[in-house]
Formats: structure tokens, sequence, C-alpha cells
């Protein structure tokens, strides 16, 4: 359970964002913020499926989450990543959507030929989907060191968050962002001096 889409899977069936390490990452990225009004990459047909789909080897077997809890989560996960990078508490809601999420679909941790699995209990309720997303978030939110990875885009234009698993990463992804901005600043540089 760790096959994540790449960019260009993710490109192809019209995801902007970057196949990050965690699936809590591509679900936030998945609204983009910074156009007015912000785009929901899951609301045309078809594509919360598409994204689901990409998502599977990386997420336990189960349904398909519906479109309300998916926003919930989304906007959860969201919330308390940019209260982090803008240095204030997250709004309690958040914070307990992720719990809930969470703790919906109790989970156990077995020893299965030397690696660690996660059981999620949906017999008790919950979907899985959604409270592997919210134990990835809360892990996070709990690790110092992988926290202070987090970023967001260098482009003013985008609002992707990252994990810069390299200092040097400014971007959600290099190719798109990265060369929009550099394309941006040789274009300025080449228009003051003529």
């Amino acid at each position: 359970m760790n096959t994540r889409p790449n960019v260009n899977e993710l490109l192809d069936e019209g995801f902007a964002m970057g196949g990050e390490r965690l699936v809590a990452l591509d679900l936030a990225d998945t609204e983009m913020l910074v156009p007015n009004p912000s785009i929901d990459l899951l609301e045309p047909a078809g594509q919360r499926e598409k994204w689901w789909a990409l998502q599977a080897g990386r997420l336990p077997e189960g349904p398909i989450p519906d479109v309300a809890s998916t926003r919930r989560i989304r906007s959860a996960v969201r919330e308390v990543l940019d209260a982090h990078l803008a240095g204030r508490r997250p709004e309690a809601t958040a914070v307990e959507d992720l719990n809930a999420a969470s703790s919906a679909a109790p989970q156990s941790v077995r020893l299965d030929d030397g690696e660690l699995q996660v059981r999620y209990h949906v017999e008790y309720g919950g979907n899985a989907k959604l409270a592997a997303i919210a134990r990835e978030t809360i892990e996070l939110l709990a690790d110092a060191e992988q926290l202070a990875l987090l970023r967001r885009c260098a482009n003013p234009e985008c609002s992707m968050l990252f994990l810069a698993e390299h200092k040097r990463r400014q971007w959600c992804v290099g190719s798109i962002c990265g060369n929009r901005t550099r394309v941006a600043r040789h274009y300025e540089k080449t228009r003051k001096q003529s």
C-alpha cells in the first residue's frame, strides 16, 4: 500500500498537483484556493472517482467516501496545515473533524511478514480511506521533523502544499509552477531592458 501516483498520471487526469508523499497533501491540493472563486478539482463529473482511483495503491480498500465527507476532511486537512504555515492555532472544528474521521474507523497494527500493517475496522463504522488520511495528517502534525518540511508553493498564483524533501524545493511541480515563475521573471527582466 505505497504506490503513489506520479505527477504525469495526475496531470493526465486533470489534477494540477505533484503526487505528494502523503495522500492528505494530495487531497488538500484538490482545491485551488488562489483563483476567486476557488476551483474544486474533484467537482467535474467523474473527477472524484478518478482521484480516489489514482490514490488506491496507498489507501485501504473500501468504498469511496461521499462528496460531503471528502470535502469535510479536505477542509480540515487544509485548515490545520495552513494554520501551521501561518503560525496560528487551527480552528477547533478542523481538529475535531480529523480526530472524528480517524476514530470513526478504529485501527490496529499488525506484523505481517516483517512489515507493519494497519487494519481499519470498518465493521464499527467510518470510512477507512478518510480514517487513513486523517491519521496521516495527525501523524504529520505530531512529527516536528516532517512538519518542518511542509511548504506552500512559491508561485504566488498557486496554493498547493508539499513536503520539501530537498531544501531547495520551492514549487509544487517544478515543470509547471517553477517554469511559469522563471518565464515570468525572464519576461519582466527583458521588458525592463527594452
